[in-house]
């Protein structure tokens, strides 16, 4: 790990009241204190929809707030930086955001394994980190939830999705007793969240009574997976689960029904993306599940839709959307939260003051109600399988598993 000066570990954070600032970071008229919520995700690169959606949503929350006026005297700004997908350049990015005393809380990153590099800096500058789209069980609730032993290692990091251990046993619930396949072959790409996927699913589907009929491991960087493919064939899988993302999800499927055999691929959230059926010409039947309802079909996100529409953001807001905006929007909460409880400014410790209100905030979402649990985990645990019908995701099954 970097090192983090003094300075910079308590926060450096008095914040006088300044003009708020346009795109371009000059002050404009008004006399309200810029605070600065940083995002970070891959805007570049294979996994960049997803990350391109997270952007722009965060920006939508922002922009709404201060129409809003929603904070009195608070003036919300985004920062964004490119993480590439790529722990290191996340762990930099921590360090730009907590060297930036305007920076009271960060949103993201996408990939688990971009966010182990980052919470440590985080905690360190006890800087509020909220993702919407890790799902590694393990960065909430350590290596010991496996056996039963969970406590949580940074208080500075929450999310707005839930855990592998949960969406590993919705996945497996589905293809099992849903889809009724029995016989599996598993397959990650040996990344944080692939790997922990695929573990989760396994536990539980051969626990209900399915058969893991062979196991294998790819690069994540692949896209000839002929040789792997001759292997399923032998083994008479009836599915494929598949814990990675969608870049190399989507030629594995192909691949895989080129090869003669009609037996849908399942993934996590991280192949729900449009970009899976865009780059697969035999998409068709493949599953994937993700976080909460379909944001489409729920009543609450309707305003979020037709302001994200109306926005005219170039890209579209992908699988973590709804999920972001309610990230940003929880930093928003707990900002308001602090200022109100500091005759309506921001105060001189902005970090310790957001971080503390993060416990206490509760709010009425695009995804659903938004709150933390102990170990900064959304309270809400819904979980979708969807199923590619017409080259597109199509909903088909929602409901919240029971993970004891």
């Amino acid at each position: 790990m970097i090192a983090i000066t003094a300075a910079l570990a308590a926060g450096s954070l008095t914040l006088t009241a300044c003009g708020s600032r346009d795109d371009d970071g000059k002050s404009s008229s008004g006399d309200k204190t810029t605070v600065v919520i940083g995002v970070d995700a891959p805007l570049t690169g294979d996994l960049s929809a997803l990350g391109l959606g997270i952007k722009n949503s965060a920006d939508l929350a922002a922009k709404t707030a201060n129409k809003k006026e929603y904070v009195k005297g608070v003036e919300f700004k985004i920062e964004a930086l490119d993480d590439q997908a790529q722990p290191s350049v996340g762990q930099q990015n921590a360090q730009k955001f907590i060297s930036d005393k305007e920076v009271l809380g960060v949103v993201g990153p996408l990939n688990s394994s971009v966010s182990q590099q980052m919470q440590k800096p985080f905690s360190d500058a006890g800087l509020t980190q909220v993702s919407p789209a890790n799902t590694g069980t393990e960065l909430t609730q350590g290596d010991g939830w496996k056996t039963g032993n969970s406590v949580r290692p940074f208080k500075t990091f929450f999310r707005t999705a839930t855990t592998d251990e949960i969406q590993g046993a919705f996945a497996a619930e589905y293809l099992f007793s849903k889809a009724g396949k029995k016989k599996v072959y598993l397959i990650d790409d040996q990344k944080t969240y692939g790997a922990g996927l695929a573990a989760s699913f396994k536990a539980n589907f051969t626990k209900l009574g399915g058969q893991i009929v062979g196991t294998d491991h790819v690069n994540p960087d692949d896209r000839d997976f002929n040789a792997v493919v001759a292997k399923i064939k032998k083994t008479g899988a009836d599915a494929l689960y598949y814990g990675g993302e969608y870049p190399a999800a989507a030629p594995l499927s192909q691949q895989l029904k080129d090869s003669g055999q009609n037996i849908p691929l399942m993934g996590g959230d991280g192949i729900y993306s449009g970009e899976f059926p865009k780059l697969n010409k035999k998409a068709e039947g493949d599953l994937a599940t993700s976080v909460g309802k379909p944001v489409e079909d729920l009543p609450s996100a309707k305003e979020f839709i037709a302001n994200y529409k109306t926005a005219g953001y170039k890209d579209a807001y992908e699988a973590y959307g709804g999920l972001t905006y309610d990230a940003t929007w929880s930093v928003i909460e707990a900002v308001k939260l602090a200022v109100e409880g500091n005759d309506g400014k921001v105060p001189a410790d902005g970090r310790k003051a957001v971080l503390d209100a993060m416990a206490k905030v509760k709010f009425d979402g695009v995804t659903g109600t938004i709150s933390f649990d102990e170990f900064g985990d959304t309270t809400n645990h819904m979980m979708t399988a969807y199923k590619v019908t017409g080259g597109a995701w199509k909903p088909e099954y929602s409901a919240a598993p029971n993970v004891s």
